[in-house]
């Protein structure tokens, strides 16, 4: 042990010789520390606008005077997706989802004002976050500081020197590691000092920042291994660089941007504007509720004159209209429903097609991984999107109840100078429905969705240690 540690002594003191070394590894310090700082104030600015316009909405909601039902119905409801605070770390994607919904009757709207279309091009690129620089700068990083760490030895001759002062081929490889996973973990200490300072904030959940800290961790020691691996194989520590420079091109740039367009081609999905026109189409076969001969709603209007005992819609104890309010609804919903659920199941797919590339890129990997634990990937956006839907639902057929019972069907049809007044409603209904509250899911339920990167990382770490083992018989043998 004594001999590793002076082995990593000796590498680390030859790393603070080197002026660029020490520069660069300032630069990503300095960098990691305004990502924490300026993701943070991102962070706490767009969930203060969200509140603020969130609350703002619900006041309008509730300031509306007396109305008719149905005009509220119309008129509709802003609501905005909540932030958690690990959405400081790692964003993910919502940027690009959008952030906020219109909530109205007969349609199920989709979220928009994401911040790609309302900021710069250069948002596209990746917003400046803790999580980016430790998945794609920080590899690089320990790139330039540890290509030569073996193949330097070799190259030089000094190689067998150290093994003729007692230095078994292990413990030089062994203290290359220690040198530069010391330099890893200092690399990454703050963000992590930035993970510990969100762990203060409300709604901060342990459990996913333990599963971020430790999918880091084992990336960032992946990529140690990786160098010295390749840094074992090769003679030269020039073809050591090019090579660890082309691994990092390939597996943190070219697949995290490929595998989505691979994934795209290989499972359809439909745009808006087809998923527009098909409802459009499904919807005219479900029954014109305007249309008194239309077969569904004839059966659906007979069938409440059945059930009630009576002959006429006039006779009825409650609105006919509010009651065919209520089953357009139903039927309309049911239709959005079905088309979200496929329009899910084929994004799940894609995802499915891009997660499993974590086989190939370890990047992609600790990127779902940082995502899910951090509630910021595609499950917790269509979270969101099923909540206000079942908002919008119970919001709506409530307006609807309360046109069938609070309306009467003579008023509701009536025509005379008097009877816009008498089909208004009390404005205390309205502001007695319940706000629309974003139940937010467990530390454990979001542990649970990084759990499949988490074991892609301990796989590729396996793999690696394992090859390194292999390769560190063969250290020295060439020459």
């Amino acid at each position: 042990m004594r001999i590793v540690r002076l082995i990593a002594r000796d590498e680390l003191r030859l790393m603070l010789r080197n002026r660029v070394a020490l520069i660069a590894f300032a630069l990503i310090v300095l960098l990691t520390l305004v990502a924490v700082a300026s993701s943070w104030s991102h962070q706490r600015a767009a969930a203060d606008l969200r509140a603020r316009h969130q609350h703002e909405a619900e006041h309008a909601f509730d300031a509306q005077p007396d109305r008719h039902p149905h005009r509220m119905v119309h008129y509709g409801h802003f609501i905005f997706r909540p932030l958690g605070p690990l959405a400081a770390f790692d964003p993910g994607v919502d940027a690009f989802t959008g952030n906020s919904m219109f909530l109205e009757g007969h349609r199920q709207n989709t979220a928009n004002f994401g911040d790609v279309r309302q900021s710069s091009l250069l948002v596209r690129f990746g917003q400046l976050t803790p999580a980016f620089v430790l998945q794609i700068v920080a590899p690089l990083l320990l790139i330039f500081l540890g290509f030569g760490a073996l193949a330097r030895e070799t190259e030089r001759g000094t190689l067998g020197l150290l093994m003729l002062q007692g230095a078994s081929r292990g413990q030089v490889v062994a203290g290359k590691l220690l040198a530069l996973g010391t330099v890893a973990v200092a690399a990454a200490l703050p963000a992590m000092l930035g993970l510990v300072a969100i762990a203060g904030q409300p709604g901060a959940l342990a459990l996913p920042m333990l599963v971020i800290a430790l999918g880091y961790l084992l990336y960032l020691g992946l990529w140690t291994v990786l160098i010295l691996l390749v840094s074992a194989l090769v003679r030269r520590s020039r073809d050591a660089l090019l090579a660890l420079v082309a691994l990092w091109a390939v597996t943190t740039v070219l697949l995290p941007r490929a595998m989505p367009d691979v994934a795209a081609n290989a499972v359809p999905l439909r745009n808006r504007l087809q998923t527009d026109v098909a409802i459009a189409r499904d919807l005219r076969g479900l029954g014109d509720s305007h249309n008194p001969d239309d077969p569904h709603f004839a059966q659906f209007k007979q069938g409440l004159l059945d059930r009630y005992k009576v002959t006429r819609v006039e006779d009825l104890p409650y609105n006919y209209k509010g009651l065919l309010a209520v089953e357009g609804e139903r039927l309309t919903s049911g239709l959005f429903d079905r088309y979200a659920a496929e329009s899910y199941g084929a994004q799940a797919r894609q995802n499915g097609l891009v997660d499993a590339s974590g086989l190939l890129s370890p990047a992609i990997a600790l990127r779902g991984l940082s995502m899910a634990a951090a509630g910021t990937d595609f499950a917790a956006h269509r979270r969101f999107l099923e909540q206000a839907e079942r908002y919008r639902y119970a919001l709506v057929q409530r307006l609807n109840r309360l046109e069938a019972e609070a309306v009467s069907y003579a008023n509701d049809t009536a025509t005379d100078a008097g009877a816009d007044r008498r089909k208004r409603i009390a404005a205390a209904n309205w502001q007695a429905i319940p706000d629309f509250r974003f139940v937010a899911p467990s530390g454990a339920m979001l542990a649970r969705g990084a759990l499949p990167g988490l074991t892609l990382l301990a796989l590729w770490l396996v793999v690696a240690v394992a090859l390194l083992a292999l390769a560190t018989r063969r250290l020295g043998a060439r020459r």
